[in-house]
């Protein structure tokens, strides 16, 4: 499954107690749509992902950052501490694929600057234009 969206704060790396490490960030997928009465709409989804593979790709998953991910969806479905049911997708991404990064000044995320690098899990970088 292929899901792209904006990451909505710096990526962080998790070591487990087994010594593995994962590299934990979350992003919002955007939606439009129109409604039978011509209303636009818009909906923001928001995905938990978590990447095993090479936690070096944490430099680049700064906040604003658009990013490809390749993996496998799951939901996590449980009852809260209210007795409300909440659900939460989360992403087990296998690649990255880094679209633009936040261009800042003086701490305000300005435009996107597009780049071509991407993550396919040894930490080689690897390059997906057609030229």
């Amino acid at each position: 499954m292929v899901i792209t969206g904006r990451l909505t704060a710096d990526a962080n790396v998790a070591e487990l107690k087994d010594d593995r490490k994962v590299v934990n960030f979350s992003i919002a997928i955007n939606d439009r749509y129109k409604t039978k009465a011509g209303e636009q709409k818009e909906v923001t989804n928001y995905v938990s992902c978590a990447y095993w593979l090479n936690t070096t790709v944490v430099q680049w998953l700064k906040k604003g950052a658009l990013v490809e991910l390749y993996g496998r969806i799951g939901v996590d479905a449980y009852v809260n501490t209210d007795g409300n049911a909440v659900g939460r997708l989360n992403f087990h991404t296998n690649n990255i694929k880094l679209l633009a990064t936040p261009r800042r000044n003086g701490g305000a995320v300005e435009e996107t600057e597009v780049v071509t690098q991407g993550s396919n899990g040894n930490g080689d970088e690897k390059d997906d234009l057609p030229f």
